[in-house]
């Protein structure tokens, strides 16, 4: 018979390579970023929503596993597995504290990698706006809205050249 901190460890080893793997396609996000392709770009953005789901099913997977080990040594559900590290064996503590601290470590390192192709992609898309609006400033109209932030929305002037015929 397994012990129950087994399945806990398998969880948080699964939690880590969705995270590696996540944190590896916003890498290359950002390297497509870097190198102007925006068709990669386009791709690893949907390859990453994929990835993100596959993170919350480990998460929602190791945190379910941690409630039933808590449950079965009368701790409240809710508790942290790190909380809880006193109820497993002695010798198996070294390993999940270090999974506890890789999982925690790479979650920081996607959440940093994200908010920085985040940024990158909405510059790129304000310096786009900008450079339209230097060739048809007529195209774009302002407007605030009710929370007092600038908002750009593309009217629907006609072409300026037409085919006569």
């Amino acid at each position: 018979m397994s012990k129950p901190w087994e399945f806990i460890a398998q969880c948080l080893r699964a939690e880590l390579a969705d995270y590696g793997a996540l944190l590896h396609l916003f890498e290359n996000q950002q390297r497509s970023l870097f190198e102007r392709n925006p068709d990669a770009v386009l791709n690893f953005a949907t390859e990453i929503e994929v990835q993100v789901r596959s993170v919350a099913d480990s998460r929602g997977r190791r945190e379910q596993a941690v409630a039933e080990f808590a449950t079965e040594n009368g701790v409240s559900p809710a508790s942290s597995l790190r909380s809880m590290l006193p109820l497993i064996e002695n010798d198996a503590r070294p390993l999940i504290e270090a999974l506890i601290s890789e999982v925690n470590l790479l979650l920081h390192r996607v959440r940093r990698t994200s908010r920085h192709n985040h940024t990158m992609l909405s510059r790129a898309v304000e310096m786009h706006q900008d450079t339209l609006q230097q060739l048809r400033p007529q195209a774009f109209t302002k407007t605030y809205s009710p929370a007092g932030r600038l908002a750009v929305s593309i009217g629907s002037t006609p072409g300026t050249l037409r085919a006569a015929g």
